[in-house]
Formats: structure tokens, C-alpha cells, sequence
């Protein structure tokens, strides 16, 4: 393989080697584009235990996206460091399971390809059906891997990448008692969104108060953050998503299981810098390097955030009243409904 082709997994081996006494890496797999095969690292780190809550980060499911996956190797370089000298950040991590799949795709970020190498958009892959219209195309379709959001075959296993994510999300996040994941995209819109589910139904979410604790937390800690929180529903619905899978899976369990995804609002780049128009990979990510690393930096205290509002989550966590409150509060902010 030519490292040189895709910087991303240069530069997560670079962090990987320079902090290796910090992390538990291995390969969940190996996915070929046909010229080269590339590894799906896995990386954890922190408590053990499965009473331990956990938080996982994703990143790079959509090839195009670039952005996620640097967001995330930022992180992952700064939690390392800090792990050195930071009295909070350790205390952090000895009470929480943290988990990283920065690099869900790399053959299609080779490629330069939303899709895997066989034409599969990996959040379009999971054996979910909407019941309710989709937008046509957007919302996943099994015509061809030559036109985009397609799903793979019907009745086809899900792709090697798709697998490799649920079968870790199964084993280091639902295994817990309470857990947490983000899902790093780029390409929506002027704002930064964080979305939660679902994205198959307009139905609310199962754990709606708790993904509304949550925000309000976040809100009261952090009153100029810069996120528009919704569910995924509210923007479009789609067939295949791997989290509502994923959600799914977690209530058969009785777990209590978060996914989040945050939605980088590319437009924004794009309005600065309209020569990105030019550029396929300039629809969702940055290009300009100042630009980047602010980008980097900027969601820095959000995944901060999420770690420890994981570890503590015991402390927040909403129940009885406050719960049936955070409810009502949460289907009147998204769903329209009179509290």
C-alpha cells in the first residue's frame, strides 16, 4: 500500500506509534479497492469494565468526508498528550471506555468516493426499511452502485466496513450499561448540526429525554456553542441507517445507547470560499489549511464534553418526573407537540 495516497491513515499510524503505551489498537479487518489492501484500526482506551460507560467516535464512513475523520485524529493526538499531564483528562478516562474507528472507509477516501469500493454507501448498508416515503435516491436505492446512496443488494450481507463498525459498537458501547457514540460527517447546510435518531421514522426517538438532558446540559455549560440539535428526521428520512440499526439492537438489550452524529455544515465553506465549487472534495470539506485546523480545534470541547458526560452520567441522567419533563420539552423542540 502507498501510505502516500491517504494522509489520514499516515497520520492515525503516526499518533498510533508515537502514543502507542496509551491505547489497545488492532485490525478489525482488512477492505481492498482492488489495487491495495487497507486496515480498519480499532482504538480503545480507559476502563475496562463492563459496568465502565463508554463513549465511541466514528469517523470517515463517507469517503468524501474527509473532514471527520482529521476532526478525530485531532482529538485522538490531543487526548494522548493530555494524558500525560492533565490531572482532569485522567481522571476522565480511568472512569470511561473510550473507542475510535476514525477511518470507517478508507478505500473509498482513497478513491475519493462518498461509497466503498464496491459502490455501497456504508450509512445507506444496514437491514432497515423505512415504512414512510424516503426522498428518491437520497433516501438509499438498490438500482445501481454507479448513482449514489446505494444500498448494496437485496438480501446481501452488509459490507465488510459496515459489519466491522456494528460488530464493534456491539462489543465495546451496548455491552455497557450506558454509552454514547458520534458519528463525524460533513456536506449539510450553513450550520453545524448534531442529529440523533431516527432516521427511518418521523417517530420520536426511544430515549428522546435523555438526547434532551443531554443537549441542555451542553447548552448550559457551553451557552455560545454553535450547534443546531434535531433529529435526523427533520432534515430527511432515509432506508439503512446503521445507528437506527444499531438503536434497535441496543432496546433488545435494554441499553441505554446515544448515537449522535455531527453534521459539518460544508455550505459554509463554500460561501467563503466559492472557487471550492471547482473542487469534488471542496462540497464537504475545508481546503484552505487555516481553515482546517480552525475546524479541528472548533468541536474539540464538544467530544471533551461528551466524555464526561458519559463518565458522570449517573449525575444527570433524567428519571420520573424530571425525565417525563425533559420528554414533553423535547417533543415540543422537535416534533411539534404541545407540552
Amino acid at each position: 500500500m502507498r501510505k502516500a495516497d491517504l494522509p489520514e491513515l499516515v497520520e492515525l499510524e503516526r499518533i498510533l506509534e508515537e502514543h502507542g503505551a496509551c491505547f489497545e489498537t488492532r485490525t478489525l479487518c482488512q477492505v481492498d479497492d482492488g489495487e491495495r489492501a487497507f486496515p480498519l484500526y480499532a482504538v480503545t482506551l480507559g476502563n475496562r469494565s463492563r459496568e465502565a460507560p463508554a463513549v465511541g467516535f466514528f469517523g470517515g464512513v463517507h469517503g468524501l468526508e474527509r473532514v471527520g475523520t482529521q476532526v478525530l485524529l485531532s482529538f485522538l493526538d490531543s487526548l494522548a498528550g493530555r494524558l500525560k499531564w492533565d490531572e482532569r483528562v485522567q481522571a476522565i478516562v480511568s472512569g470511561l471506555r473510550l473507542v475510535f474507528l476514525p477511518l470507517v472507509n478508507p478505500a473509498g477516501m482513497s478513491r475519493g468516493s462518498r461509497a466503498n469500493a464496491n459502490g455501497v454507501d456504508l450509512m445507506r448498508n444496514a437491514p432497515v426499511q423505512s415504512r414512510e416515503r424516503v426522498p428518491f435516491l437520497l433516501g438509499g436505492q438498490r438500482l445501481t452502485p454507479r448513482l449514489p446512496w446505494y444500498r448494496g443488494k437485496p438480501q446481501a450481507p452488509m459490507e465488510r466496513e459496515s459489519e466491522a463498525l456494528c460488530t464493534l459498537v456491539r462489543e465495546e458501547l451496548v455491552s455497557r450499561p450506558f454509552s454514547i457514540a458520534l458519528d463525524c460527517h460533513s456536506g449539510f447546510g450553513l450550520r453545524d448540526r448534531i442529529w440523533f435518531p431516527y432516521a427511518h421514522t418521523r417517530k420520536p426517538f426511544a430515549h428522546l429525554a435523555e438526547v434532551h438532558a443531554l443537549m441542555a446540559l451542553f447548552s448550559e455549560s457551553h451557552p455560545a456553542h454553535p450547534y443546531l440539535f434535531e433529529p435526523q428526521s427533520r432534515r430527511y428520512l432515509a432506508h439503512g441507517d446503521l445507528w437506527d440499526y444499531l438503536s434497535s439492537e441496543a432496546a433488545q438489550r435494554a441499553r441505554l445507547f446515544l448515537p449522535l452524529t455531527l453534521e459539518m455544515g460544508s455550505w459554509r465553506w463554500i460561501r467563503k470560499s466559492p472557487w471550492q465549487l471547482l473542487w469534488r472534495i471542496g462540497l464537504f470539506n475545508p481546503l484552505l489549511p487555516e481553515r482546517l485546523q480552525r475546524v479541528r480545534r472548533n468541536h474539540l470541547s464538544w467530544l471533551y464534553f461528551l466524555c464526561q458526560a458519559a463518565k458522570t452520567y449517573c449525575e444527570w441522567l433524567p428519571v420520573g418526573a424530571e425525565r417525563a419533563n425533559h420528554e414533553r420539552r423535547g417533543l415540543s423542540a422537535w416534533f411539534g407537540h404541545a407540552t
